[in-house]
């Protein structure tokens, strides 16, 4: 309980010959949206002559013209006024959720009676109180998350052979489908970024409206000895991925990032040129090399 010189917000009633009440039911009032009554119990919530407590309640009025499996979630405190000193005796804010198999709450040991009835304390002069109510309704506005972690997850996996290399343009798209949506491998034989004019850039892309976490591998083979020229990473999100056998944890949502605008990861120094256009090297054999990735779902957040 806690005093306070302002009012309560929304109801106020005063009762003129308490000693006479047994119990009372308010009439409606409004607040939040809803209406609303206060039940004021002399003798507690059993009604017992011997209860030593006041009792009073908030109910819900009118609630047959809610919907189906309705909930209103309140904060709501109940008063009593102090008559000599002008101040409210207040309950602190109870938090309630009110529904159709509990549509009232309330303090069962609101205020004693040997304090209400002790004039001294100003709560009941001359046989006359005023009680009061405020009620606010919390609009559910919370925002919730699900996240799923994988375990022992089947990679995704997926060959192509790219042909006429040293003819691409700036970039060569691949468009292809994954569970995790992550559908989208651009290569751009004269590099990118960091890599322009001296790497092959290479991206994932991540196409979703989750967030996920992949592991992925991306590989061009040496076409002459199979052993092919890998970059491997971890990505926690829609669309992360790590360069050089380094791990990255990142997460996005939908086509962007809270921190980037980029709607794809990769390397943008995939590879030298030097070393992918060397024919020793093995990886463009007859103007073709063999592209490969590996995508594993760690993670699902939504």
């Amino acid at each position: 309980m806690e005093t306070r010189e302002i009012p309560p917000a929304h109801f106020l009633i005063k009762i003129e010959s308490f000693s006479l009440l047994d119990s009372y039911e308010t009439k409606k009032f409004a607040a939040g949206g809803y209406d609303w009554r206060l039940i004021i119990n002399p003798n507690g919530d059993d009604n017992d002559k011997d209860c030593e407590y006041v009792s009073v309640n908030l109910a819900m009025a009118d609630t047959s013209s809610l919907p189906a499996n309705w909930e209103v979630n309140a904060l709501f405190s109940i008063s009593l006024f102090n008559q000599i000193s002008g101040n409210y005796l207040s309950s602190l804010g109870v938090r309630r959720s009110f529904l159709g198999m509990k549509s009232q709450w309330g303090l069962s040991n609101f205020i004693s009676k040997k304090i209400l009835l002790d004039q001294s304390n100003g709560y009941l002069i001359n046989d006359t109180c005023v009680f009061g109510a405020e009620v606010f309704v919390i609009k559910r506005e919370a925002v919730t998350e699900y996240l799923s972690l994988k375990k022992d997850v089947i990679p995704y996996k997926r060959d192509w052979t790219i042909s006429n290399f040293s003819q691409l343009g700036d970039y060569f798209d691949i468009i292809f489908n994954s569970v995790i949506n992550i559908r989208k491998i651009s290569l751009d034989p004269r590099g990118n970024g960091e890599g322009t004019g001296s790497h092959v850039s290479i991206f994932l892309y991540y196409l979703g409206s989750e967030r996920v976490e992949a592991c992925y591998t991306i590989c061009i083979k040496n076409q002459v000895n199979d052993e092919p020229k890998k970059r491997t990473g971890k990505s926690t999100t829609s669309k992360i991925y790590s360069r050089s056998c380094r791990l990255s944890t990142n997460w996005f949502s939908g086509g962007t990032s809270w921190y980037s605008s980029q709607p794809a990861w990769g390397w943008p120094t995939f590879i030298e040129l030097d070393t992918i256009n060397d024919p020793k090297k093995g990886l463009v054999v007859n103007d073709s090399c063999l592209l490969n990735i590996e995508i594993s779902l760690q993670a699902l957040a939504k």
